[in-house]
């Protein structure tokens, strides 16, 4: 029986990312016919906003429906769309915020649909993704803490994250708050690189130091800890 619910666990995963996969990929193609039609480039990408009606209400609209419809992709990078925000915007908060709202809404659906799930949606993954395994090690900590070091240290791609976080039945006041806070740096540190970098040129990219550093610091507090308690367990 659990065989059987692996299995149809997961196809409907596999459903839902074709299907946001193809929805993401129409909606590429329109862009880019959109930008070549208007002659708009990375550095005029602020004219968009001139194109259509609503101005940036509408671009805001677009991305928050991107971010939500990407969710079930589970591995498309929010990065992306951060550096998209500040590329369009005129205000870097307003950038800041308009990704803020799409982090909460984004952060919804995976997790409930790994609640629905369950058990049997963790044991589907863990063989198609293999960092899945290191979240075993931190199972019964803090749920709080854990959520946060995960999406802040971008360790599993943040919607299969949401996804099995979920499925692990993680209170979800916690898990929401803890996910906004540690994609918040992520969302600041992104959109400033859209916002004031120049994307042709890769030192740009260095806005974004911070964030690889926090990682690095994650990833070597959580080795050490996996050590500790590993130390603990075998007395």
């Amino acid at each position: 029986m659990q065989n059987e619910n692996e299995g149809r666990y997961g196809r409907l995963i596999r459903a839902l990312q074709l299907l946001s996969f193809a929805f993401m990929l129409v909606m590429l193609a329109l862009c880019v016919w959109f930008l070549a039609k208007n002659h708009i480039s990375v550095k005029t990408a602020d004219r968009l906003t001139q194109y259509l009606t609503g101005g940036e209400v509408t671009i805001a609209l677009i991305l928050i429906g991107f971010s939500v419809v990407k969710s079930f992709a589970l591995v498309f990078p929010p990065a992306v769309l951060f550096v998209l925000s500040g590329l369009v915007f005129d205000s870097y908060w307003k950038a800041v915020l308009v990704n803020a709202a799409a982090t909460a809404l984004s952060l919804v659906l995976p997790y409930f649909l790994g609640r629905f799930t369950g058990k049997d949606m963790v044991q589907s993954l863990s063989g198609r993704f293999k960092a899945i395994r290191k979240l075993d090690d931190f199972t019964g900590e803090n749920d709080f803490a854990v959520v946060l070091v995960f999406k802040a240290g971008g360790f599993l791609p943040s919607d299969l994250s949401s996804l099995l976080f979920g499925a692990m039945d993680i209170p979800f006041g916690s898990y929401f708050l803890a996910s906004n806070l540690g994609l918040l740096l992520l969302n600041c540190l992104w959109t400033l690189v859209g916002f004031k970098g120049d994307l042709s040129n890769p030192l740009s990219f260095l806005y974004a130091l911070p964030a690889l550093v926090f990682a690095i610091l994650a990833a070597v507090g959580m080795s050490v800890y996996k050590k500790k308690k590993s130390t603990v367990d075998s007395r």
